[in-house]
C-alpha cells in the first residue's frame, strides 16, 4: 500500500455518539478532529476519539465502504468497534496511527 486510504470511526465516549469518515492522512485528520478545526457534526458533538479503522488501498473502495458503514445499523457498528477495540480505547493515544 503505497498510498493507502482509511475509512475511521470516532467516539465522543464509549457506547457515544458516532461519526464514520475517510481520509488519506489518518492522523493528521484525527487531530484536526481533536483540536475542533473541522467544523460541524464533531465538534458539535464532541466527538473526537479514533475507535476503529480500516486501510484500503484505492479511494474508490474506501469511500464506498464509508458509505456502506454510514447506512449500517448503530449496533452493527457497535459490534464492530468491539471486535477489534472491546475496551474502546483512543487508538490515537494507544496506538501509532498510520
Amino acid at each position: 500500500m503505497s498510498n493507502p486510504y482509511f475509512v475511521y470511526i470516532l467516539a465522543s465516549q464509549r457506547n457515544g455518539t458516532l461519526y464514520v469518515g475517510v481520509t488519506n492522512d489518518l492522523s493528521r485528520r484525527v487531530m484536526e478532529h481533536k483540536d475542533g478545526l473541522v467544523p460541524g457534526f464533531t465538534a458539535k458533538h464532541g466527538v473526537k476519539m479514533p475507535v476503529w479503522y480500516q486501510p484500503f488501498d484505492l479511494i474508490d473502495d474506501a469511500i464506498a465502504h464509508e458509505k456502506r458503514l454510514k447506512r449500517w445499523a448503530r449496533r452493527w457498528k457497535l459490534e464492530l468497534i468491539e471486535k477489534v477495540n472491546p475496551r474502546w480505547d483512543d487508538l490515537y493515544e494507544t496506538t501509532a496511527l498510520p
